[in-house]
């Protein structure tokens, strides 16, 4: 579906409202759908559209799985929650989660970014250098 610009204009307008300090805030978004139903202007479906897909990219990136072949003990837990948010911000949503078929290490993704320290992708990467 090809979005005016006018309308990804007010679409950006729209998610910048819905942020406080920095964080999308839940209520906000709420409010300013809302308000475009209510309202209905002149290219509202559009409207609506860019500020779902910027709202669903700006939650992907601050998702945060962290997978391990163990369950990790709490402190560790925290250990790696304080150094995800020292790196993403404090808006950063952290889940664990056990992947057993890692073998050890850790795999952290946040949005795009991957880091993958799991003995599953060492074992691979060397098996492919033979």
């Amino acid at each position: 579906m090809k979005i005016s610009k006018l309308a990804q204009r007010e679409a950006r307008r729209l998610f910048r409202s819905c942020q406080a300090n920095g964080l999308l805030d839940d209520n906000r978004v709420r409010q300013s759908v809302a308000w475009l139903l209510a309202k209905q202007p002149h290219g509202y479906v559009e409207i609506l559209s860019r500020l779902y897909r910027l709202v669903k990219l700006d939650l992907e990136q601050r998702a945060a799985r962290v997978e391990s072949a163990a369950l990790l003990p709490a402190d560790l837990q925290s250990d790696v929650t304080s150094q995800i948010r020292k790196i993403y911000g404090s808006g950063a949503d952290i889940t664990f989660s056990q992947n057993p078929a890692l073998i050890g290490g850790l795999r952290i993704q946040v949005g795009s970014d991957l880091y993958d320290g799991s003995v599953k992708t060492r074992l691979e990467k060397l098996e492919q250098s033979f």
